[in-house]
């Protein structure tokens, strides 16, 4: 189903069955495959890709030439940049064991998972099976082959962490102002938002952080 409000543009190819939510706009030669599900207010960028069954959720913007394939669910306003690529296969082959091309019955889907509010730079390849932490950001160009802590900075091929990013995107730092360039080593050290003021620590197991307290708001 297509919202009446959706802006599709005519060039783009939307296959029956695919849902788009109410202010979601969908540009030029953008390919959404059968059964895929788009959520509302959302922009889907010339040439997109976007494969049977995948599901993005709302506010989620997907830049030019990335390519979704079947398997992957993207949260709510989550950033897909120029180029990149998440995949679903894991070991591809074009021929199955007996030498005969291969079918769907041959291969198994490794899904992914981009949870809410992260980023995925221009050109970055998230391979098959590998999830993404809320609000982690992945950088450009970067080839990730392990799952992404939830507010982690990762880079390079294959891609690590460098960091910690805020809610809004500024790279966290820690009581002496310095950058963090690790997972902090203790439950109770503390790393903040130089811009917004948000603090975020771990607890005990949890390779993720988590905003601890919110900034207080001036009246």
């Amino acid at each position: 189903m297509i919202d009446p409000s959706a802006r599709i543009h005519a060039t783009a190819d939307l296959e029956a069955g695919v849902t788009v939510g109410p202010g979601t706009s969908v540009w030029h030669r953008a390919q959404i495959r059968s059964g895929a599900r788009i959520g509302r207010d959302g922009v889907i960028g010339r040439d997109v890709y976007i494969d049977e069954g995948v599901t993005l959720g709302d506010r989620v913007k997907v830049q030019n030439s990335a390519l979704i394939y079947h398997g992957v669910t993207i949260g709510d306003g989550v950033f897909i940049g120029p180029g990149a690529i998440l995949t679903n296969d894991r070991r591809p082959r074009a021929l199955n064991a007996s030498g005969e091309r291969a079918r769907a019955e041959d291969w198994q889907v490794s899904p992914i998972r981009v949870d809410a509010g992260a980023s995925i730079g221009a050109g970055a390849i998230v391979v098959a099976g590998c999830d993404v932490g809320t609000y982690a950001m992945v950088g450009a160009g970067s080839v990730v082959t392990h799952d992404v802590p939830a507010h982690a900075l990762v880079a390079g091929n294959p891609a690590r962490c460098i960091g910690w990013v805020c809610v809004c995107g500024e790279r966290l730092v820690d009581t002496m102002g310095r950058l963090s360039t690790d997972a902090p080593d203790a439950p109770d050290r503390e790393l903040h938002c130089p811009a917004c003021g948000r603090r975020y620590g771990r607890s005990p197991g949890d390779r993720a952080l988590r905003e601890r307290v919110h900034p207080e708001v001036s009246a």
